[in-house]
Parts: C-alpha cells; sequence; structure tokens
C-alpha cells in the first residue's frame, strides 16, 4: 500500500489535473509566457542545487562516479532513441525527446529508493547523489542533438516543388553540436549548474528559499500546464499507446540492468549503492527534461514523453522497479 501512496504526491497530482481538466474540456488556460517562464525557473534552480551538491564532493574520489554517470547520461539516450525508431510508431522528433527523458533521470523516484533502503536498514555511498546531479545534462544535450540531426534528416528528405532537398553543407556535424551546447536549456542548466559550484557557500543560502522552498509549488504548476497540453494531445497517444507503453515498461528494465551492471562492476559499490545506480539508469526524468524539450523542440508532442515518465516508468518502477534493481544488486553481490 506503501508503494502506491508514493504517487499520491502533489506534482503527479497536477499533472492528472491539468490531463483530466483538458480531457473534460475545462476552460482552464495559462498565460502564453508563463510555461516558459516556470520551465526557465525549474532549469535555473535545478542546476543551482546540483552545482552546490558537487561543490560539497571529493572531486579526486568522486571521479569515477562523476565519468560514468556522464557515460550514462550518454548512453541511455541513444539505446532509447533506437529502440523507438525501430517501433515505427513515433517520428525521430519524438523519439529524440522521449529518449531525452530516459537518460536523465528521476529524483522523486532516486528518494523513493533512499527510503525503500532505509525501511530495510541498507546503507549506501554518498557518491549516487553526486551521479544525480550529474545525469540531467548529457541527456538533455543527447536529445537535442538527436533532434538536430533528425531535423536535417528530414529537411533532406522532405519534398520541395517534387524533388528533394540538396544537402546544404559540409559541417554538418558541427552546426549540430552548436546548436546543442548553445540551446538556451543547456546554457541554463549548466551554468547554473557552475554558478552554484563556485559561489561563495554562504551566498548560496540566502538562495535556499528560491531552489528549495518555493521548488515543489513551481513545480507543480509546470506540471498542471503540461498536464493540459498533454490532455490536449492525448489522441495522438492513444494512436500509438500499445507501442510507447512497452517501451515505457521494457526500457527502465534495460537501463536499471545497466545502471545496477555500472555500480557493482565498475564503481563496486555496496549493495545499497549498487541499487540507487540501478534507479538512476531506470528513472525518467519528469522534472529537468520537460521544460528544456518543451524549450527546443516544440515539435515533440508532450503527451508521449510526459505520459510515459509520468503515467507508466515512474508507477512502475515506484511499485516494481525498484525491488528488481535491489535484487539484481544482491545477485550480483553474492556472486562476487
Amino acid at each position: 500500500m506503501s508503494a502506491f501512496s508514493n504517487l499520491l504526491i502533489p506534482a503527479v497530482l497536477f499533472f492528472a489535473l491539468g490531463f483530466v481538466a483538458r480531457l473534460i474540456k475545462s476552460d482552464l488556460r495559462f498565460p502564453p509566457d508563463l510555461a516558459k517562464i516556470l520551465s526557465i525557473y525549474l532549469l535555473v534552480s535545478i542546476g543551482l542545487h546540483g552545482g552546490v551538491e558537487l561543490a560539497k564532493a571529493d572531486l579526486g574520489e568522486a571521479v569515477a562516479a562523476v565519468v560514468w554517470a556522464l557515460l550514462l547520461g550518454l548512453l541511455l539516450p541513444i539505446i532509447g532513441f533506437g529502440l523507438l525508431l525501430a517501433t515505427r510508431r513515433v517520428g525521430p522528433l519524438d523519439a529524440a525527446a522521449i529518449a531525452a527523458h530516459y537518460g536523465s533521470v528521476s529524483a522523486g523516484t532516486f528518494l523513493t529508493a533512499i527510503a525503500f533502503l532505509g525501511s530495510q536498514g541498507i546503507e549506501y555511498e554518498r557518491y549516487p547523489l553526486i551521479m544525480l546531479a550529474i545525469m540531467e545534462s548529457p541527456a538533455i544535450v543527447v536529445g537535442l542533438l538527436l533532434a538536430s540531426w533528425s531535423r536535417g534528416r528530414i529537411a533532406k528528405t522532405a519534398p520541395e516543388r517534387g524533388t528533394p532537398r540538396a544537402d546544404h553543407g559540409n559541417g554538418h556535424l558541427g552546426d549540430i553540436l552548436r546548436e546543442a551546447f548553445t540551446n538556451g536549456s543547456v546554457v541554463l542548466l549548466i551554468g547554473s549548474m557552475l554558478i552554484g559550484a563556485i559561489a561563495n557557500p554562504k551566498a548560496m543560502e540566502s538562495l535556499h528559499p528560491f531552489t528549495t522552498d518555493i521548488f515543489m509549488g513551481m513545480l507543480c504548476l509546470f506540471l498542471l500546464e503540461m498536464g493540459l497540453e498533454a490532455g490536449r494531445r492525448f489522441a495522438d497517444f492513444r494512436r500509438v499507446g500499445w507501442a510507447l507503453v512497452t517501451f515505457g515498461l521494457a526500457m527502465p528494465l534495460i537501463g536499471g540492468a545497466i545502471g545496477v551492471l555500472v555500480g557493482d562492476l565498475m564503481l563496486g559499490f555496496s549493495v545499497g549503492g549498487t541499487t540507487l545506480v540501478g534507479v538512476l539508469g531506470a528513472s525518467a526524468s519528469y522534472i529537468a527534461v520537460p521544460p528544456a524539450m518543451r524549450l527546443a523542440v516544440p515539435e515533440a508532442n508532450p503527451s508521449f514523453y510526459l505520459t510515459l515518465s509520468l503515467g507508466v516508468t515512474f508507477p512502475f518502477n515506484v511499485v516494481v522497479g525498484i525491488p528488481i534493481y535491489h535484487q539484481l544488486a544482491q545477485m550480483l553481490a553474492g556472486g562476487a
């Protein structure tokens, strides 16, 4: 029963409220610029918080965890993108936006896993907390790279007066990289993380109300707006629902297994620490990545990535996934 109660958090319920409001054709609407303001706030707040956590760590000891966090954040979206394209049910831009969510992390799922370990008296290393902060950005960058590559492919094959468009130039990869790393979402997230890491700790304390006290309230408003948007485009999800639901259940198992292997074999963590790395690999972001994709890939359908991350993968991980990743960690530790 406690597992299901983890779904009854205000952020998830506000997403459900927006979704239902649109389905019943309520006149509830957000001012056009408010969603962008909320997106900017969330990215800045997450970046600052991650930078503060990074500053607290002993980077000499944490370097392996940081490297593997980066690798997971880069690898998992590529796996997800390939699987989504293989379904032939969503376009490449939707696949890129969805894949970015599955390379990033869910703080809610991570905190639930910590509560799970605490309830059983299982200790864990602090380095997965650093990995949590690190894994937000790489997946967003990869998602933007995949989206930019997809736009290029679409442009080349789109008919223009009955003929395919020509390839407009060399250095296309360089253009894609520049677009990804100069994208406003990435600049905000990475820049805020650097500020949080190098700023005077006492000065950062004055931002505590901004980064912590009002964060959940702002997240609730953002997810309310995203619920409205997802409800508006829900018919698209129903059209390809079976394929996406299958992905939303299979991808966390794939990512969780990879995370457990990294935690045990590559980082040498305890069962508790390995479980948390597995959870990081398995979770799908519904906080950092949605505002980034909303700003940078407006062509992508929010009902796809939000319904998957919040409506499929999050409850699956909370109810079923976390015990599975813990069991895998125990099996690896027992075989060591």
